[in-house]
């Protein structure tokens, strides 16, 4: 599954050691574009963490799996990412290309003869 948002926050770097040697896990907060945004926690483990992609106001793409478990007879769910990638530092530029096209169309209608 893929998912584009902005990254709005950053929690804490967690780290350990478990019966595979060390890891580490950095949890992200994105907040998903349209008409009723959703905010989403996305896990990252490893060396999957890219600290150069993860700045807050960054727009990011990232592909996802879900993944539910069952403990004590509660069910936890976890939104882990396998890949993420940077989409631009803001939305402003589909707003300017959306403003030239509409330059381009108000121009076309001045040069018609009648």
């Amino acid at each position: 599954m893929e998912i584009k948002g902005k990254l709005i926050q950053l929690l804490p770097l967690q780290t350990g050691t478990g019966k595979n040697g060390q890891w580490k896990k950095q949890d992200i907060i994105i907040e998903t574009d349209g008409q009723y945004p959703k905010k989403v926690c996305i896990s990252i483990w490893g060396d999957k963490i890219d600290a150069s992609q993860l700045q807050p106001g960054k727009m990011l793409n990232i592909s996802f799996d879900v993944e539910s478990r069952e403990y004590n007879g509660r069910w936890y769910t976890d939104v882990k990412a396998w890949k993420i990638d940077a989409s631009g530092a803001s939305g402003s530029s589909d707003e300017k290309t959306d403003d030239e096209f509409h330059d381009t169309a108000s121009s076309s209608n001045d040069d018609l003869p009648f």
